[in-house]
């Protein structure tokens, strides 16, 4: 998710009241280097504190997608995973065995569908991509 960010602050900024357990949500959120879905989301925030339910965490994650601070993604064949929004452009590479997400930008990619959008008769102002794939196998040494 491309470093930390200070999601406390963002909900401050958007006039959110936040409470402990947002406070905590907030934080394991603003720390997470991946995209979790809300289970995985709810056994880190459990760590910190285990009184906080799944059902808050889901509240939560709602509450933060629908002001902006996070952003939802349903990748083909699992849950909804999250990560906050960002500034800088991204797109995805799921790996459909592990299921793991990789960030990546690339401007050659982007000049072409900007290309594609204008042959087409368009001024592209959005996109997103996401690529399905299976790790290549390593040779052996």
């Amino acid at each position: 998710m491309g470093g930390k960010i200070d999601l406390e602050a963002l909900c401050l900024k958007k006039g959110l009241r936040i409470t402990e357990q947002r406070r905590v949500i907030a934080r394991v959120l603003g720390a997470v280097d991946d995209h979790p879905d809300v289970e995985a989301l709810h056994r880190r925030v459990a760590e910190v504190d285990p009184r906080i339910s799944i059902a808050t965490v889901y509240r939560t994650v709602k509450l933060f997608e629908e002001a902006g601070i996070i952003e939802r993604h349903e990748f083909q064949g699992g849950r909804s995973r999250y990560e906050t929004v960002q500034d800088d452009h991204h797109d995805h590479l799921i790996d459909i065995e592990s299921g793991a997400v990789v960030e990546f930008h690339d401007p050659e990619i982007e000049e072409l569908q900007a290309r594609i959008a204008a042959r087409l008769g368009y001024r592209l102002v959005d996109h997103r991509m996401e690529l399905y794939g299976v790790a290549l196998l390593k040779p052996d040494k």
